[in-house]
């Protein structure tokens, strides 16, 4: 099976994000226009250069992106309109990826875009579900995380520094849509939500917009993109539904689709610089960083504590503050993510600079489920 790397280079060459907020009363159109405008201004290209744009939104209904995209300039564009749940954002940008990859276009746009709306289409299904908390996340990573505690002897303490970290994170970040530094005492203190989960260990609903540039190489130098800010896309890699005997679908598709992504870089998980993974639940960076071998199973805990997943350790975790702090607006989130990496691998994150960064893995989950992996490279 060919893979989108054995077809031609595609490099990230623009990156553009509205920071990540609450509700507010901002036409959907206000936010993505923000983000494709600041992606053009990033890649130094006009947007008649685009020839493709792949609009992901999760809450907004159909349609949504030619009425946003013609006001800047209706040039005939194709644009294709994608969901996947909270791997919108991610399948958007594989998509463009493959649209560069295989030579139907040098330069495409994908973005995401979503304000708090809509409903899960799995709840039309007909069908009623094992048990009524089936479909409700905070409940079932509430029990994960119970599950967490009592295999891998951790602590409630020791989960909610994942929320201490991350939220250290976003407070250095622009873009994010918490931005307030806390410490354990405060996180630990939020109000419950379901069993040992409590406010500022769930992502906030919220609203934003990313977009990311992609383009091949005949198009970074007809247009005369700086070379030094491009990052070449090593990996992609998306995986679906399967029989797991039992298994946590999320962290099984997790090693699933991180494992497809490494085989086709060619790299290892000790190599990774940057990682930005779907943790919308603190219990989830765990659970993941372990599934994508960054540390043995039940080690989760003890390598953040040593500080090995802290912006300056062995491999920084949610640099940008990840889903806790930087906000899961749904769409935009895996582009963001791209975003973040993009930003790291030029060495242009300021504050949240990871030393020295060459690689980084984007990862996102969705309900589904589904898992979607890429490796960025310097």
């Amino acid at each position: 099976m060919a893979r989108i790397t054995d077809l031609r280079p595609v490099h990230v060459a623009g990156i553009g994000l509205h920071p990540y907020q609450y509700p507010t009363e901002t036409s959907y159109i206000e936010l993505g226009l923000h983000a494709v405008r600041e992606a053009l201004a990033d890649a130094g290209v006009p947007w008649p250069s685009v020839e493709a744009a792949f609009v992901g939104t999760a809450r907004l209904g159909m349609a949504a992106g030619v009425p946003m995209l013609r006001y800047l300039g209706m040039t005939g564009l194709r644009v294709s309109q994608v969901e996947n749940a909270s791997a919108t954002g991610s399948t958007a940008f594989r998509q463009a990826v493959a649209e560069v990859a295989s030579g139907l276009a040098d330069v495409a746009i994908a973005i995401g875009v979503d304000k708090a709306l809509g409903k899960i289409a799995a709840a039309g299904t007909g069908i009623t579900p094992i048990s009524p908390a089936a479909d409700i996340p905070f409940a079932r990573y509430a029990l994960l995380t119970e599950r967490y505690l009592a295999e891998a002897g951790y602590t409630r303490e020791q989960i909610a520094m994942v929320a201490v970290k991350n939220h250290g994170n976003g407070a250095l970040n622009p873009y994010a849509q918490r931005r307030k530094k806390r410490t354990l005492e405060e996180v630990l203190a939020a109000p419950a939500v379901a069993g040992p989960l409590n406010g500022l260990q769930i992502t906030p609903q919220g609203e934003g917009a990313a977009a990311v540039i992609v383009m091949s190489e005949d198009a970074i130098q007809r247009y005369g993109v700086a070379r030094d800010r491009t990052v070449r896309v090593a990996a992609s890699a998306t995986t679906s539904d399967q029989a797991f005997d039992g298994q946590n679908a999320d962290v099984a598709l997790t090693v699933s689709a991180t494992n497809a992504a490494y085989e086709e870089w060619g790299g290892d998980p000790k190599d990774l610089d940057i990682v930005e993974v779907h943790d919308a639940f603190a219990i989830e960076e765990l659970l993941f960083v372990e599934a994508m071998g960054l540390c043995p199973p039940g080690a989760g805990a003890g390598e953040l504590a040593a500080g090995s997943f802290n912006i300056g350790g062995r491999t920084a975790v949610s640099p940008s503050g990840g889903l806790l702090a930087m906000g899961h607006p749904l769409g935009p989130t895996g582009l963001g993510q791209i975003a973040e990496i993009t930003r790291q691998l030029r060495g242009e994150a300021g504050d949240r600079q990871h030393p020295g960064a060459k690689t980084g893995l984007a990862h996102m989950v969705g309900i589904g489920p589904v898992c979607v992996v890429h490796i960025l490279e310097r």
